[in-house]
């Protein structure tokens, strides 16, 4: 059988999707799998809903706002592989001592190239006492450049991932001061198809299901050097030794699920973000929104 599986954009906290290709765990499930490249992030959305793409990885929160638009949406997730947030905040080594709270004191440049690290941040500061709009905060500018502005001092803290992360910190001018996976489980990544895809050919999608399980297992049993060699072909454009650091930190703070079962509350904890943020009106049902049952 084969399946057109679009990815969302190419990120290294998405290493273990290559390395079920890798490591052949779609193949010994009998699914062929084809790659296919998005624009940009969400872009296979349209595809899933025309026909063109068979299902995606991404963020639950496309699920959930398709359903608040249209209680009759047919997207659905299923097979969690990020199960914590995979952002920090880091800024200039000379600034000590940095909490939550401190951030309403300092500029700080938050992701701009999709929502959900600010909307979940953004949380985190309210939970933290904090009001995010008072924050002096850089949204418009990417990630590279929040790090170049960073390594130029003008601004004191940047949101950023893997490997800006280990380029900051090894470079000297950054320094960590928040994982945002301490918050907790929070399901960040999942496979999305829609419900009918899923009907047409479901031993297909349950095959999927299992080859995540296959690679969750492995993963379980190796360490971050040993992923990035089996996923280094994908991220060409990153030092190997760069990359290896950069995923040992990620495997060192548990981002990754252990099983495809998608963890209710850490499904809640992301809608939440999104309440919080105003990205949703209302929270949104596990139900509606999950297919559980390929998950055994």
């Amino acid at each position: 059988m084969k399946l057109r599986l679009a990815e969302n954009f190419r990120a290294v906290f998405y290493a273990p999707f290559y390395a079920t290709q890798a490591l052949g765990c779609f193949a010994r499930e009998g699914v062929d799998v084809e790659f296919v490249a998005s624009a940009k992030p969400g872009d296979a959305i349209a595809g899933i809903i025309d026909g063109t793409i068979d299902l995606t990885w991404g963020g639950p929160m496309r699920v959930m706002q398709a359903r608040e638009r249209d209680a009759n949406s047919p997207l659905v997730c299923f097979a969690e592989v990020v199960a914590r947030d995979p952002f920090y905040l880091v800024g200039s080594p000379d600034l000590g001592d940095v909490r939550l709270a401190d951030l309403a004191r300092l500029r700080v440049g938050t992701v701009a190239e999709v929502p959900t690290p600010w909307m979940c941040l953004q949380h985190d500061l309210r939970l933290a006492g904090v009001d995010p709009e008072r924050l002096d905060r850089v949204a418009d500018r990417t990630m590279a450049q929040n790090l170049a502005a960073l390594r130029t001092g003008s601004i004191d803290v940047a949101q950023l991932f893997e490997p800006l992360v280990a380029t900051a910190v090894e470079a000297g001018f950054g320094r960590i001061l928040y994982a945002a996976s301490v918050r907790g489980p929070c399901v960040y990544t999942s496979f999305i198809a829609s419900r009918a895809r899923i009907a047409r050919d479901r031993p297909a999608f349950a095959a999927m299901t299992r080859a995540i399980a296959a690679m969750q297992r492995w993963l379980a049993a190796q360490d971050g050097e040993a992923l990035a060699t089996a996923t280094a072909a994908y991220f060409p454009d990153i030092a190997p030794p760069l990359l290896a650091r950069a995923l040992r930190r990620y495997h060192a703070a548990g981002i990754w699920a252990a099983t495809p079962a998608m963890a209710r509350d850490g499904f809640v904890r992301l809608a939440e973000s999104f309440l919080s943020g105003g990205l949703l009106a209302r929270m949104p049902r596990f139900e509606d929104c999950v297919e559980a049952s390929l998950s055994g």
